[in-house]
């Protein structure tokens, strides 16, 4: 074999090794991208399940919530009613007769405004801060804490879906204030500029440790978490021991 039989054969070799080269390369970048594309889809399917899950758990609290709002409304509501009215019809008129039928008369007030307040109907005719307004005022009237409400519009361009869900993302909150944090205040703040709605709540309880999860799963306050991504809101808690509890929320009305 001459030179210029081996020059032809290596530039030969050289073209046969070089698009060889280009299709492990190619087949190469299309594996890839079939991969990342399937790992996209299969993300987005786990995060489509996840989203059910919350939505259906979700459902599923306030059919409960709706349940025992009649419950309340009906059955016992109407049996306080009759046990005051049994009182105030009594033979005997007595001082303590007169005092348990004014005490049957406030439970009566507070189980309407609780039954209102849980029963996910309520919000056909309320809105968001009209159910914060009546939160705290129960609060402030059963001596729970001192609680206030500051907002820059009673009403805004929410679905009523996602005003539920935020409300009882609230609720947890202050649930949580109520039952753990030894707090004597609680301040509320709700803005809505154009469409952005940011949420402020704050304790000066004891606080907690957020970075632990059991504490922070113990109290509930992981579902504020789920509830968020279930609207796609952004929301941070935020605690040190000593120092209160706070909750931020940001949701843009797409």
């Amino acid at each position: 074999m001459d030179e210029r039989e081996v020059q032809s054969f290596l530039i030969i070799f050289s073209i046969i090794a070089f698009f060889l080269a280009l299709t492990v390369v190619l087949l190469f970048a299309i594996f890839q991208k079939r991969k990342n594309k399937l790992l996209r889809e299969q993300e987005a399917a786990e995060n489509r399940f996840r989203e059910e899950i919350i939505e259906a758990e979700v459902e599923i609290r306030e059919e409960t919530l709706r349940n025992i709002s009649w419950e309340l409304h009906d059955n016992i509501g109407q049996m306080l009613t009759l046990a005051k009215i049994q009182l105030q019809n009594a033979d005997e008129i007595s001082e303590p007769i007169n005092e348990a039928s004014e005490t049957i008369g406030k439970c009566l007030v507070e189980l309407r405004s609780l039954s209102k307040l849980i029963n996910p109907d309520t919000f056909k005719n309320l809105s968001l801060v009209e159910a914060l307004k009546l939160e705290v005022e129960r609060f402030n009237r059963m001596k729970y804490l001192e609680a206030s409400l500051d907002f820059n519009e009673d009403t805004f361009d929410l679905d009523k879906k996602v005003e539920v869900v935020i409300f009882r993302m609230l609720q947890e909150f202050f649930t949580n204030t109520v039952k753990h944090s030894k707090a004597s205040k609680l301040t509320v703040k709700v803005d809505y500029n154009g469409d952005k709605l940011n949420i402020e709540a704050k304790d000066n309880g004891v606080g907690f440790d957020t970075a632990n999860m059991e504490v922070f799963t113990g109290i509930g306050l992981s579902n504020i978490r789920n509830r968020a991504k279930l609207i796609k809101a952004k929301a941070e808690i935020v605690s040190r021991k000593g120092e209160g509890t706070q909750f931020y929320l940001t949701y843009i009305n797409s």
